[in-house]
């Protein structure tokens, strides 16, 4: 199964239902694979500053756009809005009193594919973290958005989780979005998960310098074909090369760190199955 054939999967249409979200769940997706912190935690001289935890920042800068992820403690922009609203705004891009919807980098149409139980249980858990007063400002776009990223998203299901190819592509792409970064730029712009799931060759500029996506595809030259899943589950959860080296920002291993053994194994099962892709010119 490729990462195209599950986002073509038809929305529901009509009022998402709550099925068994919780506190827990959420805090296990915010805290942990979703890694949300990893663009709305600020910075700080030894990484993220853990007593803002979630409390915005400036995350990209360029030509094109300057993106500040918002304060979305219960403190911040989201103070006064439902449920409902909150949720929207994660799987739809829209926000209760804004005239367009989040622009890059934030992934919404991955996010759409969220389900029901996991985007309801990561707004209660955001309900529960320390309230931080931190206005990091707006973003500003020069480029034309969307008025939509697709139809309203209706009722989504939760899949069956296991360490199978369909959980780990789910884990993969609406969680952790992994498939997003590791992805090439397409020509119409953003992350080319449809045609090149995986492929890497994604540019990061940062106070590191610049860092490129690896292609987590199982191509025998390019790809992980000769990594052992050992030597991948280390990279994904420390950063860490099979030879002791570390690797660069802005992956949020931290995030990482924090997966079930049995949701790491499904994310490497949905990997070794993608197509085998050179990495892109």
């Amino acid at each position: 199964m490729t990462l195209g054939k599950f986002l073509s999967v038809a929305l529901v249409s009509g009022s998402a239902a709550l099925a068994d979200p919780t506190v827990e769940r959420g805090e296990y997706l915010v805290e942990g694979p979703a890694g949300c912190g990893n663009c709305h935690t600020p910075m700080g001289p030894n990484g993220p500053a853990e007593r803002m935890n979630l409390a915005g920042r400036l995350v990209e800068e360029n030509p094109h756009f300057t993106a500040i992820a918002p304060n979305i403690t219960p403190r911040g922009r989201v103070s006064d809005w439902t449920d409902e609203e909150f949720a929207r705004a994660i799987r739809e891009g829209v926000t209760p009193h804004d005239t367009r919807v989040i622009g890059p980098p934030m992934p919404i149409a991955l996010y759409s594919r969220l389900s029901d139980d996991d985007v309801f249980s990561m707004v209660k858990y955001l309900q529960t973290v320390p309230t931080v007063e931190n206005d990091p400002g707006a973003s500003t776009y020069k480029i034309p958005l969307p008025p939509a990223y697709g139809p309203p998203v209706g009722s989504v299901p939760h899949p069956e989780e296991g360490i199978t190819v369909e959980y780990g592509e789910y884990l993969a792409g609406p969680v952790a979005h992994c498939i997003e970064c590791h992805s090439p730029m397409g020509q119409e712009g953003g992350p080319d998960w449809i045609n090149q799931p995986g492929a890497g060759g994604f540019k990061f500029d940062g106070p590191w310098g610049t860092s490129i996506s690896a292609n987590l595809t199982p191509h025998e030259e390019d790809g992980i074909a000769s990594w052992t899943d050992d030597a991948l589950k280390q990279m994904i959860t420390a950063g860490l090369r099979p030879d002791g080296s570390q690797m660069m920002p802005p992956m949020g291993y931290h995030h990482y760190a924090r997966l079930k053994p049995e949701d790491l194994d499904a994310i490497i099962l949905y990997l070794r199955q993608l197509p085998a892709l050179p990495d892109p010119t």
